[in-house]
C-alpha cells in the first residue's frame, strides 16, 4: 500500500535546513508568529498536531513547514531540525506544555534562542535566569499597556531605555519652523498636518528633524522628562475627574457566557459550591453520614419482636436524625442498651444535622452579602473605568489602572473566580453577573464610566458584551472608549467596521512582534501608539559580519531611529547619537519605529 500523500507544506520529517525558527504551537498566538517571522524573511518550521487543518493549510500557505506532530513526543523536535535551528519559540497555550518544551530544548541545546509564553511569574523567573539566551514572556502582560492606554486616551507613554527613562508624548506644533528649531535633540516619532488629522496616510512616520511643520500640526516626540519639560511638552497625565463614594467602588467581574446544557451548569454549580464551602462542613457531613451507617447497622442487628430489616433500619434512623417521630417503632420492649442508643440517635441527630445547616447559612449569606457589597461599592461610581472580564489580562488591567490612581469596577460571572483576591488587595468592587444584561451593566455605572474594557476569553462574548454596553451608554457611545479584547483577526476588523468598534485590541497581534524579536535577537522593550500607528521599541546587539555591522547610522531604514547607543566596552549610553556614527560588533542600539520597519532592520541584521 502506497504512503498517503501529504498536504503541501506538510511533513513528517522536515527535509534539511539551518538558521531557521522552529514554532511549537499553531493556535491563536503561534500563527500570527511564523506569519510575522515568514515576513521577516525566515524560514519557519511548525510543530503541532491540535490545531485545525484550516490552521495548518494557513502556515502553509505563508511558506512555513508543518510538522504534525505532537513537540513533547521523542523525534518531533528532531524532525523539525532542532540541531541547526537558530531560535525555538514554545507558542503552546498550556503553561506545563510550554515550560517542558523550554527545558527540553535547553537540555539538547545550550546555545539556541528560546521564547516561552508563561504566565507563572516566578517560573519564568527561574527559567530566564538559568543558562543560555532564553526569553520568557507573560502575554497577558503584553498586552496591558495597549488595553490601559486605550481605556485612558493617554498621549504620553512610559519606555525604559538602557536604564534611564524616556517618554513618548504628542503636541501641537506652535509656530512655523523645522523640528530641529522647534524641539532640539527630541526624537521626532510622527508628524500629522492639522488638514490631514484623521487621514492615516497624511502622517510621516520618523521624520527627519529638517521637516518643516506648520502652526497645529500634530507632532509625537521621545525624549527624557527634562528634555520634553525644557521644550514646553506637558508630560503630566490630567488627574480623572471621578467622584466615587467611600461606601463603595464598583466592580462587577463577568465571565464568558454560559454554552452549556443544564447538567453541565449543574455539575458546575456543584463544583463551585464545594470550593466555596469550609472545611468544617465537609467534616460534619462526614459525621452525619457516619452517625446514619452505624445507627443503620446497630438497629438492623439488635432490635427484636419484630426485627428490622436494614431498610426498615436505614428508614428509622433518617426520621430520628431528622426529628420527624413518626412513631412506627416502639423502644418500650427492646433491652435497655438499645433504648439507651435510641436516645443518644436523637440528641446526635439533632446537631449532626444542625452543624451542616449552620454552615450552609453562612456560606449562603456570605455569598449574597458579597454580591450586595459590590454593588453597594459600585453605586455612586462616576468617572470610573469598568473591567469586564477577570482572567490573567483582565487582572493585569486591573492593577495596572489602579496603579495610575483609577477607580475601577469589575464585571464578572464566576464567584469563585481565582482572581477575586487580587481584586479585592487592588481596593476594586466586583459585581458578579452576565454583563450583556443592561440591569448588570447600570449596577457597575456603564453610563456613568470614563471607560469600559471587556477582556474574557471568549471573542463572542466580548462581541455580545460591547453592543450591549453601545446600548447602555446611549448618546455617549462616541464619547466613551470602550475596549475590546477580541482574537480573532477577521472577526476584529468586521467587528470593528460594522459595530463602529474604536479600540479592537487582539492579544495576539499585541504580543507577537516581542515573540519575533526575541527569535530574531531582537529585544522588545515595548508597544505603543502613536497616531493610530502600532511602534516598537526594540534593543539590538549588533552581531559581527551581520549586516549591521559596519552600517552608518544614517543608513537604516528611513522610518527607524536610533534613539540611543551603548558602544561596545563602554557603560556610557549616547543620547541622542550622531547621525554619522558608524555601527561596530558588540555595539548595543536601542531603536525605535514602527513594526514594519524594524522587520528591516531584523533582515539586515540576520543577513536574510
Amino acid at each position: 500500500m502506497s504512503a498517503p500523500e501529504a498536504r503541501p507544506g506538510t511533513a513528517t520529517h522536515a527535509a534539511p535546513r539551518r538558521g531557521h525558527v522552529v514554532v511549537c504551537g499553531l493556535e491563536g498566538l503561534g500563527l500570527r508568529v511564523v506569519e510575522q517571522l515568514v515576513a521577516a524573511g525566515q524560514e519557519v518550521v511548525v510543530v503541532d498536531d491540535t490545531a485545525p487543518a484550516r490552521t495548518h493549510r494557513a502556515a502553509s500557505a505563508l511558506g512555513a513547514t508543518v510538522v504534525e506532530r505532537d513537540a513533547t513526543e521523542a523525534g518531533a523536535l528532531e524532525a523539525a531540525g532542532l540541531d541547526t535551528a537558530s531560535a525555538v519559540v514554545c507558542a503552546e497555550s498550556d503553561d506545563l506544555r510550554a515550560l517542558r518544551l523550554a527545558l527540553v530544548v535547553r537540555e539538547r541545546r545550550d546555545d539556541v534562542r528560546v521564547v516561552t509564553a508563561l504566565a507563572t511569574a516566578a517560573v519564568g523567573r527561574a527559567v530566564a535566569g538559568g543558562p543560555g539566551p532564553d526569553t520568557v514572556l507573560d502575554v497577558a502582560a503584553l498586552a496591558t499597556p495597549t488595553v490601559v492606554e486605550a481605556c485612558l486616551q493617554s498621549p504620553v507613554h512610559e519606555l525604559d531605555v538602557g536604564g534611564h527613562r524616556f517618554l513618548s508624548a504628542s503636541t501641537t506644533a506652535p509656530r512655523a519652523g523645522t523640528l530641529r528649531t522647534l524641539y532640539g535633540d527630541l526624537v521626532p516619532l510622527a508628524v500629522t498636518p492639522r488638514e490631514g488629522d484623521h487621514d492615516e496616510a497624511a502622517t510621516a512616520v520618523c521624520p527627519s528633524r529638517d521637516r518643516a511643520v506648520a502652526p497645529g500640526d500634530r507632532v509625537a516626540l521621545l525624549g527624557t522628562p527634562g528634555e520634553l519639560a525644557a521644550a514646553g511638552i506637558a508630560t503630566d497625565e490630567p488627574a480623572p475627574e471621578r467622584r466615587v463614594t467611600r461606601r463603595g467602588g464598583g466592580w462587577d467581574p463577568e465571565a464568558r457566557r454560559a454554552g452549556h446544557g443544564r447538567l453541565r451548569r449543574a455539575a458546575a454549580a456543584l463544583v463551585q459550591l464545594v470550593r466555596e464551602a469550609d472545611r468544617g462542613l465537609g467534616w460534619a457531613l462526614v459525621a452525619l453520614l457516619g452517625l446514619i451507617v452505624v445507627s443503620t447497622v446497630v438497629l438492623s442487628l439488635g432490635y427484636d419482636d419484630p426485627g428490622m430489616s436494614p431498610v426498615d433500619a436505614l428508614y428509622f434512623t433518617v426520621e430520628s436524625v431528622a426529628t420527624v417521630g413518626f412513631g412506627d417503632y416502639s423502644f418500650a420492649e427492646q433491652a435497655l442498651w438499645l433504648r439507651l442508643w435510641a436516645v443518644f440517635l436523637m440528641l446526635a441527630g439533632v446537631v449532626a444535622t444542625a452543624i451542616p445547616i449552620a454552615f450552609f447559612t453562612d456560606m449562603l449569606i456570605s455569598r449574597r452579602l458579597a454580591e450586595t457589597a459590590g454593588r453597594r461599592r459600585a453605586s455612586g461610581a462616576r468617572g470610573h473605568v469598568v473591567l469586564i472580564g477577570l482572567g490573567a489580562v483582565g487582572v493585569a488591567v486591573l492593577e495596572a489602572l489602579r496603579e495610575r490612581d483609577r477607580e475601577v469596577v469589575v464585571v464578572e460571572r464566576d464567584a469563585s473566580n481565582r482572581f477575586l483576591d487580587r481584586a479585592g488587595a487592588a481596593g476594586a468592587p466586583v459585581v458578579f453577573g452576565d454583563a450583556t444584561d443592561a440591569g448588570i451593566l447600570r449596577a457597575a455605572r456603564v453610563p456613568h464610566a470614563a471607560a469600559v474594557a471587556v477582556v474574557t476569553s471568549d471573542d463572542m462574548a466580548n462581541v455580545e458584551t460591547g453592543l450591549a454596553v453601545r446600548e447602555t451608554l446611549g448618546e455617549r457611545w462616541t464619547a466613551v472608549p470602550v475596549v475590546l479584547r477580541i482574537l480573532d483577526r477577521e472577526l476584529a476588523r468586521t467587528a470593528a467596521d460594522r459595530f463602529d468598534f474604536r479600540f479592537v485590541r487582539s492579544v495576539a497581534e499585541l504580543a507577537a512582534p516581542w515573540f519575533v524579536g526575541g527569535a530574531l535577537g531582537l529585544a522588545v522593550l515595548g508597544t505603543f501608539p502613536v497616531h493610530g500607528r502600532a511602534f516598537l521599541l526594540g534593543r539590538l546587539t549588533v552581531a559581527p559580519g551581520s549586516g549591521l555591522d559596519g552600517l552608518v547610522l544614517h543608513e537604516l531604514a528611513a522610518r527607524t531611529r536610533v534613539v540611543a547607543l551603548h558602544r561596545a566596552g563602554s557603560a556610557v549610553l549616547e543620547h541622542p547619537p550622531r547621525r554619522d556614527t558608524r555601527l561596530a560588533a558588540g555595539d548595543e542600539a536601542f531603536l525605535v519605529g514602527p513594526y514594519s520597519e524594524l522587520l528591516d532592520v531584523l533582515r539586515r541584521h540576520t543577513g536574510r
